[in-house]
């Protein structure tokens, strides 16, 4: 045992230094054979040198890591989309282990910018078991590829078709999961449909069903499809062939799409042992209404601090964490510790982070900063100050002529322009309905206007179209001839002489002394 410690020791010290040996050569910028020779020998080392590569049979063999972005930077990369990439191979892999891939078709897509509308997805014959992070395409909502990734493999289109008619009616979304089980497969081709026989088949909310012949070309098929997916619904039932679980990240629609395998295998065994839908026990949603762990509003555990987190993740962290042990090399970058921190001293060195965590702009779950103690007595007061009455300068329209103004509380103003609205995507006021190509072009054709300044002030005025201006100069007779000066008021004083202008002044001297 003390041989196997120290050949452990020696082995942890050993990729330690092929780390470093590593970075050195990338900054460096060194030949690619050597750096990939590197990386080979890295790779061998996490996948067999762990403890838990001793006990676990599955590590038996080579394990392809998933987060191979070391080095690879096409630049076209967004904020953020090496941490979703290296989620949706790690997605792929889980399907790959429990078991739940089939070869036809089985999609599942990402949306990577809201601005773009692009999308990571699987290129078409590749198996789940290989997916990694550099090797998932980059496409947008028409299925052209925008980044091929480390392959020469294509793009589904006839798959991808079903995922793009998706994002464009439900602008919210950014995770679809397509999975057609033997069990899923099973229920979407029930009459009865997903029935609510187990806790796992209320968890998954509201469920619509679609009739989905294979393709999505016509138009009439997108506008079916969005009026019965609705605005909100997470979960679509096509029939005859599978489910599709919708999330707002990669762990709220891989937590929809588990507990849907297992309401399905539920309901399918329920199904074949009480051999009837009338014999079996009909769970009402109206009183048994589970709550999820892990929702924003979810307050965490009763012990721990309060920690705010998304549908899923929690059970996706531990997923990870099993799938790192086991050497695949997720790249996920955990939000939630799992040991408890020791309190530590003053005098202790503080240790830097070593994982960063990436999230959208809208997601509303980072922590807010803490605040100094005069800043928070401040705001205190200030939130004291504007609450609850907050009143606004009204000017009200009297009978006599002119406007009286009051001051009037918030709540009593009735506005009559309508109700705000929070823009919470860019396609939150385009028409339902619309031709997804038709809105790219006309986002395009805006933006090229805004690039190269070719903005104006808007349509012009027909109103006047008709009215032909008179442009021609103006005729001899018609101009006036100037009209002469009128003559001036004479001067009284300009024919005196000097003499009499001066027995005038003495005159005039006599009479305001006499006065005095």
């Amino acid at each position: 045992t003390l041989f196997i410690k120290k050949l452990y020791k020696k082995k942890h010290s050993f990729r330690e230094e092929l780390d470093v040996l590593i970075q050195e050569q990338m900054n460096k910028g060194g030949s690619s054979s050597n750096l990939w020779a590197l990386r080979q020998i890295a790779d061998y080392m996490a996948t067999h040198g762990s403890p838990a590569s001793e006990f676990s049979s599955q590590n038996s063999f080579m394990v392809t890591p998933i987060n191979d972005l070391h080095g690879w930077d096409p630049g076209s990369m967004v904020k953020g989309e090496r941490l979703m990439r290296c989620k949706l191979a790690s997605v792929h892999r889980l399907l790959d282990l429990f078991g739940w891939t089939q070869l036809p078709s089985t999609c599942l897509t990402m949306r990577v910018s809201k601005e773009q509308e692009h999308f990571l997805v699987l290129p078409d014959g590749l198996a789940y078991g290989e997916v990694t992070a550099s090797n998932l395409v980059k496409v947008n909502i028409l299925g052209e590829v925008v980044e091929k990734g480390s392959t020469a493999l294509g793009v589904d289109l006839s798959a991808f078709g079903l995922h793009s008619a998706v994002y464009s009616a439900r602008p919210d979304i950014r995770c679809l999961l397509h999975l057609h089980t033997p069990a899923t497969a099973a229920v979407s081709a029930m009459k009865c449909g997903l029935l609510p026989l187990s806790h796992e088949a209320l968890l998954v909310g509201d469920v619509a069903y679609y009739d989905y012949n294979g393709v999505m070309e016509e138009e009439e098929d997108r506008v079916e499809l969005q009026k019965s997916l609705g605005p909100t619904c997470k979960v679509l039932v096509l029939r005859n062939h599978g489910i599709v679980a919708l999330g707002e990240s990669v762990e709220e629609a891989f937590y929809t799409i588990y507990h849907i395998q297992t309401a399905c295998q539920i309901q399918v065994a329920a199904l074949c042992s009480a051999g009837g839908e009338q014999n079996l026990i009909m769970l009402d949603r109206s009183v048994h209404r589970p709550v999820a762990r892990g929702t924003v509003g979810w307050a965490g555990s009763t012990f721990g601090p309060m920690h705010k987190s998304r549908l899923g993740e929690h059970e996706f962290e531990a997923l990870m964490r099993t799938l790192d042990n086991l050497g695949y090399r997720t790249g996920y970058a955990y939000r939630f510790p799992v040991l408890l921190e020791r309190s530590r001293t003053r005098r202790e060195v503080e240790v830097p982070a070593t994982v960063i965590s990436f999230s959208f702009h809208d997601d509303g779950v980072q922590p807010h900063p803490r605040l100094h103690p005069h800043a928070q007595r401040q705001q205190q007061k200030t939130r004291w100050l504007n609450t609850p009455n907050v009143y606004q300068k009204v000017s009200q329209e009297q009978a006599s002529p002119g406007h009286r103004t009051t001051w009037q509380k918030s709540e009593e103003i009735t506005q009559s322009s309508g109700q705000a609205i929070k823009i919470e995507n860019p396609n939150q006021f385009v028409p339902l309905f619309t031709n997804p190509q038709e809105v790219l072009e006309t986002r395009n054709k805006i933006r090229e206007q805004n690039r190269q300044d070719m903005k104006t002030a808007g349509p012009r005025s027909q109103v006047l179209a008709s009215v032909i201006p008179d442009n021609s100069p103006p005729t001899p007779e018609s101009v006036e001839p100037p009209s002469a000066p009128e003559p001036e008021t004479p001067n009284p004083f300009s024919e005196l002489t000097d003499l009499e202008l001066e027995e005038y002044r003495k005159e005039v001297q006599r009479k305001q002394d006499g006065t005095r």
